[in-house]
């Protein structure tokens, strides 16, 4: 995230008229029962690594197109009209983050989603999103 976004944000929160408890009161039992399950520090940090990744429109293209079937470079360039060499370098970041899986057949590159994680974590986020 870019200083100007962190700072629209921070601007949003400021303006933003919450309900807030009205008195200061932890409920040690919530915090007691719930404490073990909040994600560590580190497992934390994976996922937004892994959603700061998602967070491009291209690369969210390029895998809505591999949710239907698998593809090669060339196939992907010609769906979203960017250059193979965009694609290249999406498909990419994306294997890095372990989001996109590939094998050869030949002298050609087949890429598609890396498990059903990623295509139900995508399909969710679409069916949410058509609510």
């Amino acid at each position: 995230m870019n200083k100007r976004q962190s700072e629209k944000e921070l601007g949003l929160l400021e303006n933003a008229d919450l309900p807030k408890c009205g008195t200061h009161l932890v409920h040690l039992d919530n915090v007691r029962s719930i404490q073990t399950q909040i994600l560590p520090p580190g497992k934390a940090q994976q996922m937004a690594e892994i959603f700061g990744i998602l967070a491009d429109p291209n690369r969210l293209r390029l895998i809505s197109a591999l949710a239907s079937q698998e593809l090669c470079v060339c196939d992907l360039a010609a769906l979203t009209k960017m250059t193979e060499s965009a694609v290249s370098h999406q498909l990419r970041l994306l294997k890095a983050m372990r989001l996109v899986s590939y094998r050869r057949e030949g002298k050609n590159v087949y890429y598609s989603l890396a498990d059903n994680h990623i295509i139900n974590l995508y399909c969710s986020l679409v069916q949410h999103l058509d609510e």
